[in-house]
C-alpha cells in the first residue's frame, strides 16, 4: 500500500498515520516520494544535521502566472542559506517576544472586536461559523498591524490572502479559475507592497515594512515583496487552523476545558500542547543531497523526502499517550514549529494569538459547543499539508 495524501480521513489521519508508523516508518510511496513517520526520523532531517535543502520553490504554476512564480520564488520558505539567513534574521527582528509582547493589547483590542461580532451573530441566529466569524480573520488582523496595513485596507487583505492560498496543490483542482484568481490576487499583493515599499518617508514608520527598509538595505524589492506577501499568507491560515483545531481538541477534552476553565490564562505551554496534539502543518517537504540512512533503509541523494510532522508528534517513542491531550505536559522537541534553521520565525506571535484568542473566546462565551444540529457543523479544507476547519458552526454562550 502507498501513502497517497489526498486519500487520507481528513477530520483525523491519526490512525493511519499509526499503521504507518509501526509497519513501515520509511515508506518508499509510488511516486517516489519517501515519507517518515516516527519522531527521530523526522527530527533527524530538521535538526540539519544531515544534508537536505528545502529545493526551489515550485515551478507547477502555469506559464500564464508571472505574479504567482515571483511571489513564491522569494519566499523565505524555499530558500536556502546563506539567502535564507539573511532574510530570517531581517524578519526576526519584528518577532521577538520583546516585539510581540509589546504588540498583545492590540491583538486583545482586535480579539474583543470579533468576539463582539461573534456574540451578535450568536444572538441573531442562534449558530455561528467560528472560522469565518473568529479563527480567520484574527490573524490576518494582527498581521495587517505588525505590518503597518491601514485598517480600510483590511478587508481587501484578507480577501487577496485567501484567493492566493488557491495556489496551493491540494486546492487548485477543487475550484475553477484557481490559478487565475491565485495569480490576480498575487498581483494585487506585489503592487500594494511595491507602493508602500515606494513611498516617501516609509522607512522611517516604526512596523515591520520600515524596519525592512532601514535594515534590508542588501536585499533586492522582490525579496522584500515577496516576504511581505509570504508573512501574510503563512502567518494567516496556519494560526486559523490553530485556532479552530485548538477550540475543537479542547470541547473534545471536558477534563482539559474544565482545568483551562479553572486557570485566569491559557500559558504558552498549553498552546505548545495543542499543536502537537493537532499540528495546523501536518508535513513539510526536503530535497536530500547526499544518500541518508534510518534504520536499515536507504533515501537515495535526490530524492523528495515527507516530513509528516503530525504523525512524529503523536510518536509514543518520544511522548508518553500521545493520542491524550494534555496541557500540562512537556512537550519539547514536538516538530509542530519544526526545528533547526527553519524553525517558524513566527512561532511567538503564533503563541500570544492562540494565548489570547482563546483564552478570550472561552471566557467571553462559558457554553460554548459544536452545533451538533447543524448537517454539517465541521467541514476540513481538502488539504493534508495546511490542515485544518474550513468551516466550524458553534453555539451556545
Amino acid at each position: 500500500m502507498s501513502f497517497r495524501p489526498a486519500e487520507v480521513h481528513l477530520p483525523d489521519p491519526y490512525p493511519l498515520y499509526r499503521r504507518y508508523r509501526e509497519s513501515d516508518p520509511v515508506h518508499l510511496a509510488d511516486d517516489g516520494s519517501w515519507y517518515l513517520f516516527g519522531h527521530a526520523a523526522v527530527a533527524q532531517v530538521l535538526s540539519g544535521r544531515r544534508d537536505y535543502c528545502r529545493g526551489p520553490a515550485p515551478a507547477r504554476f502555469p506559464s500564464g502566472c508571472p505574479h504567482l512564480q515571483r511571489t513564491v520564488a522569494n519566499w523565505m520558505v524555499f530558500m536556502d542559506p546563506p539567502e535564507h539567513t539573511r532574510v530570517r534574521a531581517l524578519v526576526a527582528r519584528s518577532f521577538t517576544p520583546r516585539v510581540v509582547q509589546a504588540l498583545r493589547p492590540r491583538i486583545r483590542r482586535i480579539t474583543a472586536r470579533l468576539t463582539d461580532g461573534l456574540a451578535d451573530e450568536l444572538a441573531a441566529h442562534g449558530v455561528a461559523d467560528l472560522v469565518e466569524r473568529f479563527a480567520a480573520p484574527l490573524p490576518v488582523l494582527v498581521i495587517s498591524e505588525l505590518l503597518g496595513v491601514p485598517e480600510h485596507d483590511r478587508a481587501w487583505f484578507r480577501a487577496q490572502a485567501l484567493d492566493l492560498e488557491l495556489a496551493t496543490s491540494a486546492r487548485t483542482g477543487r475550484r475553477a479559475g484557481a490559478f487565475q484568481l491565485a495569480e490576480a490576487a498575487a498581483g494585487e499583493l506585489d503592487a500594494y507592497f511595491r507602493a508602500e515599499l515606494r513611498r516617501p518617508g516609509r522607512w522611517e514608520r516604526d512596523d515591520l515594512i520600515g524596519l525592512m527598509l532601514r535594515h534590508g538595505s542588501a536585499l533586492s524589492e522582490d525579496t522584500l515583496v515577496g516576504t511581505c506577501i509570504h508573512l501574510l499568507t503563512a502567518g494567516h491560515e496556519t494560526t486559523t487552523n490553530l485556532l479552530a483545531k485548538g477550540l475543537l481538541a479542547l470541547l473534545a477534552h471536558p477534563d482539559q476545558l474544565a482545568a483551562l476553565r479553572s486557570g485566569p490564562l491559557l500559558a504558552a505551554a498549553a498552546v505548545d500542547e495543542l499543536i502537537r496534539y493537532d499540528a495546523p502543518v501536518q508535513m513539510i517537504s526536503r530535497l536530500a543531497r547526499q544518500d541518508d540512512r534510518f534504520g536499515d533503509r536507504i533515501v537515495p541523494a535526490g530524492s523528495k523526502v515527507v516530513l509528516v510532522l503530525g504523525s512524529a508528534n503523536r510518536d509514543p517513542a518520544r511522548f508518553r499517550q500521545p493520542d491524550r491531550l494534555d496541557l500540562s505536559r512537556d512537550t519539547h522537541r514536538h516538530c509542530g514549529f519544526g526545528t533547526g534553521i527553519h524553525y517558524c520565525v513566527g512561532a511567538p506571535l503564533a503563541r500570544a494569538e492562540a494565548e489570547i484568542g482563546l483564552t478570550m473566546l472561552l471566557t467571553r462565551f462559558p457554553h460554548l459547543a459544536v452545533a451538533e444540529q447543524a448537517a454539517e457543523p465541521v467541514r476540513y479544507t481538502q488539504d493534508l499539508v495546511f490542515h485544518g476547519p474550513s468551516q466550524l458552526l458553534v453555539q451556545g454562550g
